[in-house]
């Protein structure tokens, strides 16, 4: 509810998310979990078959949306494009990603604009990659509106690559009732959409760090497979890849085991569920 006791709007929803995120950058810059200090890369964030699914990238125009601190931007583009572009509503995220790109060899290039915004503020340009995920589909309120935005990015013949936490990830609480055994999961929240966004007020980020000082509040979106499926096939995008995966880039469980490529899944005890995906389409040449 808002200070004249209405419910929000959808553009002041997003203005609120566009606060969290400023106030949550210098937090996760500063962060052991994005260890921007040299402790990790940003190809430490792909997992092995985002490589293969992607192909070779050398010589292709590439666009990151929704691209944050821009690490894995930076990876993208070290992979030999021959421009990337990272893209981001936070004023205060795209300044880190200008800062940590200093000096790479790389033809990379940073803009701040809301995603809704993006083929104005990137002039028309189209690309032959448009590259997103692991955290942010949840911050859009109307996918269908979103994957129009994403074909009007691509070339003829260019690709969409999406790696997402998979809904049920979303769905699945971390932290045990009183009532039940430690690192027993259950399901929390919604793994279908269609019933509003979620509001949340949490001073506390997904990294290790203090705790934010101001603009706590946020608001997410619950999207299931189906939703993005149709959402991308509804935009005249051609689906040739979707798989899940147990895998996870840091241990959302603490009962969670690393693999020997620095990934986390469940241990062998425990039911096998996915824990993300991936979706690869074509906007028809």
């Amino acid at each position: 509810m808002t200070q004249t006791g209405r419910e929000p709007t959808v553009p002041e929803m997003l203005a609120a998310n566009e606060r969290n995120w400023d106030a949550r950058t210098p937090v996760h810059a500063a962060s052991d979990f994005y260890g921007l200090d040299g402790s990790r890369s940003g190809a430490d964030w792909f997992a092995p078959f985002e490589w293969s699914d992607l192909g070779d990238l050398h010589g292709r125009t590439v666009l990151h949306l929704q691209c944050h601190l821009g690490t894995e931007t930076r990876a993208l583009a070290e992979q030999g494009a021959a421009h990337t572009v990272g893209l981001d509503f936070s004023r205060e995220s795209v300044t880190q990603a200008r800062r940590l790109a200093a000096g790479t060899r790389a033809s990379l290039e940073f803009v701040q604009a809301d995603v809704h915004d993006a083929p104005t503020a990137l002039g028309g340009r189209r690309f032959d990659v448009v590259y997103t995920g692991k955290g942010a589909l949840c911050y859009l309120p109307d996918l269908p509106r979103w994957a129009q935005i994403v074909h009007a990015l691509l070339q003829p013949g260019g690709v969409l690559y999406l790696v997402e936490f998979h809904p049920l990830l979303n769905s699945l609480g971390p932290t045990p009732q009183p009532d039940e055994e430690p690192g027993q999961l259950r399901l929390r929240r919604d793994y279908l959409g269609g019933r509003g966004p979620l509001r949340i007020d949490n001073a506390r980020t997904y990294t290790d760090g203090p705790p934010l000082e101001s603009a706590t509040v946020s608001y997410e979106w619950r999207h299931g497979i189906g939703d993005v499926v149709e959402a991308v096939a509804g935009a005249g995008l051609r689906l040739d890849v979707l798989r899940e995966t147990d895998l996870l880039p840091w241990p959302r469980f603490a009962d969670m085991v690393r693999d020997e490529g620095g990934w986390w899944r469940l241990p062998e005890d425990k039911p096998k569920v996915p824990l993300m995906f991936a979706l690869r389409a074509v906007r028809p040449a």
